[in-house]
């Protein structure tokens, strides 16, 4: 009795609100303990110098091959309120990863999630290797992830209730997402063609005053990206062709697939991440479709067509013609309207709705939006492991669908895998031979740092310079002189630097009165160095890594030659 009282008490205090509370909490120590452990990714050093610039110097301009200017504003305003650093550049993609959870919650009390579906999602959300990596990663994607969040709760919400204001909510969520990176029209498009669907069925329909609203909703989406993208009227000129740059060069970039990869790159990128996701996504749309129930019935018709002696036909003269009742009448023919009909309907917001079963139409809703998005990413040229992210979130929606106790069961003990690989990616503080981290600045640097620190004269000789720019901005970039190639040795001894770098793919044999040592600049995973054991590599993780190196010549003391 005592056993079964204790065990009644902890399910009345661990309602849904704690457990859900708990989970969150576990994704805020995830994405914000040790921040900066890790230096900054190329990328984000890049993106961090600009929003520096930006706040320090005024400057910014619109670039199609940076993204948006959401991520450099945003970032320059936490810089003036709190210090550039590493650990300042990454708060706001840690808590926005961190708030794409709390999003869930509407979505449930909506009932499109029952209990077990948001919860178990909220742990996938939580615990995902790429969700918290790319949270703990200045780049624009987790913004377009939450943004992409917020769109949906919001038309949910706007379809249910009818008010404006979720209208304008809507397109602050595409108006920001614009801003931030140039896929939110994928989501807008794929969001699009599923709402024309539930109108045009009848699932959902129009408020009467539709029209004001979706007038009020562009003009917010507008308005926000015009903002941003003219740089607050520095700029006005952006305002009107920034979409014009994004699409030209974009397609460019597609075209010349410069980071290029097969059509299954993110595939192999979910096997090696997102595996019980992946499974439970396969088991969801398989359960969708009831294809269980369909291979059963196909089963038992082949039986029944193969027993001996049956026919499957009735013998009408053995029926007893007296007692079968009578056929029951027609239905009354119900008319439906032509085309334009159907048309004035849905602008008047007229018409029957039919009544849906929430979960198995978000259920729908989450297939569609994941195979739009995988076929999407799939054909796109450019494969980088960051936008892996925007076909996990529909994948975990449809993972979760069904759940029931067993599965639910199974996919907490599956998250385990998901807190180890995160783990790992996310918390080792050395290099890691993982195709996640891209091209990821090496932890290596940090020796060269010290060497740097300790010089009064700096010399880089090679165009392979980055992060260096961010590591030394404002006054500690004056002791550094950047050539960007390799320079006359006369040059090098007239400058009288104390540390001189150069790539050793182009570099000097020695320097007199130098000592010469090397340095990993950077690292990737090289399929290449690991296609002859890609099983060993798939559960050990290690062998060798593409890298830059870079010489490092330290002046000596005494002047001698090495």
């Amino acid at each position: 009795m005592k056993a079964a009282a204790f065990t009644a008490r902890v399910r009345e205090n661990l309602s849904l609100e704690v457990v859900f509370l708990l989970i969150f909490l576990a994704a805020v120590a995830l994405r914000f303990y040790a921040l900066d452990l890790k230096l900054f990714h190329h990328d984000e050093a890049v993106h961090a110098w600009f929003a520096y610039n930006l706040l320090t110097d005024g400057t910014y301009i619109y670039d199609p091959m940076y993204h948006g200017p959401f991520l450099y504003y945003v970032t320059a305003g936490v810089f003036s309120l709190l210090g550039d650093s590493d650990l300042t550049g990454r708060l706001l993609p840690a808590l926005f990863g961190s708030l794409l959870l709390l999003l869930l919650y509407p979505i449930y009390r909506l009932g499109y999630l029952d209990k077990k579906q948001t919860l178990v999602a909220a742990l996938f959300l939580a615990v995902s290797p790429n969700m918290v990596y790319f949270s703990r990663f200045l780049r624009n994607d987790i913004f377009i992830v939450f943004f992409t969040m917020l769109l949906l709760v919001a038309l949910l919400y706007y379809f249910e209730r009818g008010q404006t204001r979720y209208a304008l909510l809507a397109g602050t969520a595409i108006g920001l997402g614009m801003s931030a990176k140039e896929n939110m029209p994928i989501v807008i498009l794929i969001f699009g063609l599923y709402l024309i669907y539930l109108i045009w069925t009848r699932k959902v329909r129009l408020p009467a005053h539709w029209v004001r609203d979706l007038v009020l909703g562009v003009v917010v989406a507008v308005g926000i990206a015009t903002a941003f993208y003219s740089s607050f009227g520095v700029h006005p000129e952006m305002a009107l062709d920034w979409w014009l740059r994004a699409i030209e060069h974009w397609t460019a970039m597609h075209e010349m697939q410069r980071i290029g990869g097969p059509p299954y790159f993110y595939i192999l990128l979910f096997i090696l991440y997102e595996v019980p996701i992946l499974i439970l996504a396969i088991v969801g749309v398989l359960q969708f479709f009831d294809v269980a129930g369909i291979i059963s019935s196909w089963r038992e018709r082949r039986r029944d067509m193969e027993k001996p002696g049956e026919t499957g036909v009735t013998d009408v003269d053995n029926v007893d013609r007296e007692e079968t009742p009578d056929p029951l009448p027609p239905p009354p023919e119900v008319a439906t309207p032509g085309l334009r009909g159907r048309l004035r309907e849905i602008i008047s917001g007229s018409g029957e709705i039919r009544q849906i079963d929430r979960q198995k139409e978000f259920a729908r809703f989450a297939i569609f939006w994941m195979l739009l998005s995988l076929a999407a990413y799939a054909y796109i040229g450019e494969k980088v492991p960051w936008l892996i992210l925007h076909q996990v979130l529909p994948m975990i929606f449809v993972a979760v669908y069904q759940m029931t106790t067993k599965k639910a069961v199974i996919a907490v003990a599956a998250s385990i895998l998901l807190v180890a690989m995160t783990f790992h990616v996310a918390f080792t503080p050395a290099d890691i031979n993982e195709p996640i981290v891209q091209v990821q600045n090496s932890e290596d640097l940090r020796w060269l740092f010290a060497k740097i620190d300790a010089a009064d004269r700096v010399a880089i000789a090679t165009d392979s310079y980055w992060p260096l720019p961010w590591y030394y901005r404002g006054d500690r970039s004056s002791k550094i002189a950047y050539y960007g190639q390799k320079v006359s040795e006369e040059t090098i001894y007239s400058g009288n630097f104390d540390l001189v770098v150069t790539h050793d793919a182009d570099t000097y044999p020695a320097l007199d009165g130098y000592v010469k040592e090397t340095c990993r600049l950077n690292y990737w995973f090289s399929y290449g160095e690991n296609k002859d054991r890609l099983l060993a590599y798939y559960f050990f993780r290690d062998g060798k890594v593409g890298s830059r190196i870079l010489e490092v010549f330290s002046r000596t003391s005494a002047g001698t030659t090495t």
